[in-house]
C-alpha cells in the first residue's frame, strides 16, 4: 500500500512536469506581496483552513487515530491542535519558499473551462507552482511544506510508534486529498 502511494505521487509529479512543459502560459498575473501574505494568513487561519483542521480531527477521533489519544473530547482537542500545528508548518514553509523562489503555489481555478482542462488543473496544482510569467514548474514549496509538516509532527508530538515512513505516507495522502479538494473547488465552489 505504501509503495503504491509513493509510486502514485511520483507519477503525479512526472505528469506535472510534462504538463508544465507542454502547457502554454495562462493569463496569470502574480499577486503583489500584500495579496500573497493575505493568502498565507487565510491558509493558516481562514474558515476553510479551520474546516479542514476540525473536520480532520473529527474523522481521526471517530476512527481513534492515533489510538493513544483516545476517542474522547480531550483526544479531539489533541487532534485539532496537531492539525493546526501541521497546517501552520505547511503553510509557513510553503509561503517562505514561495517568496524565496519567487513562485506562487496558491491554487487558481483553470482559465480553460473545458472539463478535461479543469480536471488536469486540479490534479497537478498540489505539486506545481507558477513562475511570475504563469508557467508551471514543480512546486517545491508546496511539496516541501506538506512533507516537512508531517515529518516534524510525526517526530515531535505524535506517539513514539510513528516514524518517518508514516510521515511520508501521510504527506502523500495529504497531497491526494488536496487534489480532490481542488476538484471540488474547480467544479462546485464559484470563488
Amino acid at each position: 500500500m505504501k509503495k503504491l502511494l509513493f509510486t502514485s505521487l511520483l507519477i503525479a509529479i512526472f505528469t506535472a512536469i510534462g504538463a508544465a512543459q507542454n502547457s502554454s502560459p495562462t493569463p496569470y498575473v502574480r499577486p503583489d506581496a500584500e495579496k500573497r501574505f493575505k493568502n498565507y494568513l487565510k491558509d493558516v487561519t481562514g474558515p476553510i483552513a479551520w474546516g479542514g483542521i476540525v473536520g480532520g480531527a473529527a474523522l481521526s477521533t471517530a476512527t481513534n487515530s492515533p489510538e493513544e489519544w483516545h476517542g474522547t473530547w480531550e483526544g479531539f482537542g489533541k487532534r485539532v491542535a496537531s492539525n493546526f500545528g501541521k497546517n501552520l508548518i505547511r503553510s509557513t514553509v510553503s509561503y517562505g519558499l514561495d517568496e524565496a523562489m519567487k513562485v506562487d503555489s496558491h491554487f487558481y481555478r483553470s482559465e480553460d473551462r473545458r472539463v478535461s482542462a479543469r480536471i488536469k488543473n486540479a490534479l497537478i496544482s498540489p505539486v506545481t507552482a507558477r513562475k511570475a510569467n504563469g508557467k508551471r514548474i514543480i512546486g517545491i514549496p508546496r511539496i516541501a511544506g506538506t512533507y516537512g509538516a508531517n515529518l516534524i509532527a510525526y517526530n515531535t508530538w505524535y506517539p513514539n510508534r510513528y516514524d518517518w515512513k508514516d510521515a511520508m505516507l501521510n504527506g502523500t495522502i495529504n497531497i491526494g486529498t488536496n487534489a480532490v479538494y481542488n476538484l471540488v473547488r474547480e467544479f462546485i465552489f464559484k470563488k
